[in-house]
């Protein structure tokens, strides 16, 4: 039997403690069902007997303080709320506790931006992680060893699981479940919970936000620059004039201060303004293309596939109701 503990922090979110206690206990039952044993041993651990949440409005009490656990197989780290520095500072105690279990054979998991928690005991180090993308600068900034997989649903690598924003978290929990059972138990799972088991990227629900949590003008007005042209073929030698700077020097400095290339950059910001004009207007997809400075319909299918994982007209028919194909 796996024992599966799921950690109770302190600003942690309620629903990412609940789902996965009733996910690995619902698999339970279906064993019970088909008169076979039990699988997982879950329990929620803490460090202390009673932690209170969202202000109070709720109550936790774990079923065991970490201390108490001398050997776990699973650990579950929930999505966090509120500032995340000041999270992470509040639950420093149980840090030394995940990696001692790590270090003892446990495998480990964070579910959506339960990723920072995870990412301050080293363990993600020099590993890839998924976590929410309105959080993927912020945790760069404050992890920059961690390499963060764009709109990615879940990552694993050496025992260490992650995954995207809020409920992908379930995508991550059933490949769990597939994994420590089998394919017909974690589609079960799936059809009981009413999760689509194979979906693998965040990305049609990301918004480019651009990175401008930086201190290097130069890029600043070339992100300016590039955001107010979106209509413009937008080259990076005109960016670089228009900066006063270097080809190389502009490029590199681009990088290291957006963690993206300038033509990532630049292609970023045309796509999220395309999301929008099909999200809130009845253009079609020549008239959306051409307003962002495309003139070539395949390329700008495969670059907005790319970056959402969805077709121009996919993407509109989902998200515009008002829209037929």
């Amino acid at each position: 039997m796996k024992k599966v503990s799921i950690l109770v922090p302190e600003s942690s979110v309620l629903q990412a403690i609940a789902d996965p206690q009733y996910l690995f206990t619902a698999v339970n039952q279906f064993m019970a069902v088909a008169q076979k044993q039990p699988l997982f041993d879950v329990q929620l651990v803490g460090v202390k007997s009673e932690i209170k949440l969202s202000n109070g409005l709720y109550t936790v009490n774990p079923t065991q303080l970490i201390s108490e656990v001398k050997k776990t197989d699973l650990i579950i780290i929930p999505a966090l709320f509120g500032d995340m520095q000041t999270a992470i500072n509040e639950n420093k105690d149980v840090l030394p506790w995940i990696k001692e279990q790590y270090d003892n054979g446990a495998e480990v998991a964070s579910l959506c931006v339960g990723a920072f928690l995870l990412a301050s005991t080293g363990l993600l180090d020099g590993k890839k992680c998924s976590t929410h993308w309105g959080f993927q600068n912020e945790f760069r900034t404050l992890f920059p060893k961690v390499e963060v997989v764009d709109g990615s649903i879940l990552t694993e690598e050496s025992r260490i699981y992650s995954s995207g924003g809020a409920n992908s978290y379930w995508n991550l929990l059933l490949h769990l479940v597939e994994k420590y059972t089998d394919r017909p138990t974690a589609i079960l799972a799936s059809k009981y919970f009413a999760i689509d088991i194979d979906r693998d990227s965040q990305a049609a629900f990301a918004l480019f936000q651009g990175q401008k949590n930086h201190v290097d003008e130069a890029v600043k007005k070339a992100q300016e620059f590039i955001e107010n042209n979106i209509e413009d073929r937008i080259t990076i030698e005109d960016l670089a004039a228009h900066v006063a700077l270097g080809r190389r020097s502009f490029e590199r400095r681009f990088k290291t201060a957006t963690n993206n290339s300038v033509l990532e950059y630049i292609n970023r910001v045309k796509i999220e303004c395309a999301k929008r004009n099909f999200e809130n207007s009845r253009k079609n997809i020549n008239e959306v293309m051409f307003e962002i400075g495309y003139t070539d319909t395949k390329s700008f299918r495969n670059i907005f596939k790319k970056m959402t994982g969805l077709t121009p007209v996919a993407y509109r028919n989902k998200y515009n109701k008002g829209i037929t194909a």
